[in-house]
């Protein structure tokens, strides 16, 4: 079991850039697959990003290409979304949530139902 903690969100005015970070404890972090969700107001939880194990893949949703880059330090147990370029639509709550399973299907880490443990969100406001 792992337990996930996010932190970094706050207000700030677009454009803006922020980074999230989302420390792990519990099981081995370099086993899970990492992954940040968002939820915005009156919305369903969306895929923002995806990290493989090792960091050497990883995907993001079509929205935040180009903007936000997700990166991990399993030395530090800990997985990152840096965000910039920041717009009023990218309000929201972050969570971050780990994967323990392994699958080569593609796009498998962008459902939700991917992931097994979850942190308890860190909001993000964006203002224009």
């Amino acid at each position: 079991q792992v337990q996930l903690v996010e932190s970094g969100g706050g207000l700030l005015q677009a454009g803006g850039s922020l980074r999230l970070s989302c420390a792990a404890s519990g099981r081995a972090f370099s086993s899970y697959y990492m992954g940040w969700f968002r939820r915005a107001p009156g919305k369903e939880r969306e895929f923002v990003a995806a990290i493989s194990r090792t960091g050497s893949t990883t995907s993001k949703a079509d929205s935040v290409k180009g903007r936000f880059i997700i990166s991990r330090d399993n030395a530090k147990n800990t997985v990152y979304l840096q965000m910039n370029s920041l717009k009023p639509e990218d309000t929201a709550v972050y969570y971050c949530a780990a994967a323990a399973r392994s699958s080569y299907v593609s796009g498998y880490y962008t459902a939700a139902g991917a992931y097994d443990y979850w942190g308890q969100g860190t909001q993000v406001t964006v203002s224009s």
